[in-house]
């Protein structure tokens, strides 16, 4: 006779995926656990704090302003320095979340070893710390439009959109860089290049119009010209146009970034706490 208080153990196609992300929403206290531990010692013993996320991209936004806008006299629709801070927003963001992501599984080696989490929590903590400091940098952006007297349109009211889009392409290529970061650690020099030379080839201290029309496509292969495009187009409004093919192209590839970094991520994590 079979006692029925014992318990079953069922073995069924898929049960195991599914178990993982119901365990990301078990475990979601650990997501602001990291989350908030990153900000605090990003931060630690610094003169004045949390002012680093406001610094950086407004000494960043005055060198492009003097560079394209006042030397080389880049025409723009609207009050440069909004122009170039606009760009400057999702970029830095993304440029933040690279650096985090990359580097979040070596930082995190002595939790990832120990005990069993759903480990995708770890570079999405990465993210959300570099998300604040976006909200963060948003503030500049406020006070230029005040300064400027400068009112959005209607567009402004699709900014959450092409946030999410920008959110995604963080989220696909730093899973990317924290999975290979684990086995390759030659990653923690490539991505401060990938970063910089990134910053050179989108379009942010200048608008993607002056780029010629039959390369505008080919342009497009960056996956931050969508995301910095569309930004603008909900900012700044007016004459802000968006190149919808390339547009196109660019979101289509975040969503292939995005997932194809899930999938990544997923394939190697098995393998995290024996390499890391």
């Amino acid at each position: 006779m079979v006692d029925s208080s014992q318990s079953e153990l069922i073995i069924e196609a898929g049960r195991t995926e599914k178990q993982y992300w119901q365990d990301l929403w078990k475990y979601r206290e650990l997501f602001y656990f990291l989350a908030w531990r990153d900000i605090l010692v990003r931060y630690k013993q610094t003169a004045i704090g949390i002012f680093w996320a406001l610094i950086r991209p407004f000494l960043t936004m005055v060198v492009f302003t003097v560079v394209f806008g006042n030397l080389a006299k880049l025409p723009s629709s609207a009050p440069y320095p909004i122009l170039v801070f606009a760009a400057m927003l999702p970029w830095q963001f993304f440029s933040n979340a690279l650096t985090e992501c990359s580097n979040s599984l070596i930082n995190n080696a002595n939790l990832v070893s120990k005990i069993y989490f759903p480990r995708l929590i770890v570079p999405t903590s990465s993210v959300i710390v570099s998300f604040v400091d976006f909200l963060i940098s948003g503030m500049i952006l406020l006070a230029l439009m005040a300064w400027y007297n400068f009112v959005p349109s209607w567009r402004i009211l699709t900014l959450p959109a092409f946030i999410i889009i920008a959110f995604a392409a963080s989220m696909g290529a730093g899973l990317w860089l924290a999975a290979l970061n684990v086995k390759y650690r030659d990653f923690r020099y490539i991505v401060p290049f990938i970063a910089q030379f990134g910053l050179y080839i989108s379009p942010v201290g200048f608008s993607s119009s002056i780029v010629p029309e039959k390369w505008r496509l080919l342009y497009s292969i960056n996956p931050m010209v969508g995301v910095i495009d569309g930004f603008r187009w909900a900012i700044l409004g007016g004459e802000a146009q968006i190149y919808l093919p390339g547009f196109i192209l660019s979101t289509g590839l975040v969503v292939l970034l995005f997932i194809s970094g899930i999938w990544y991520f997923r394939r190697t994590e098995r393998s995290f706490a024996d390499v890391i």
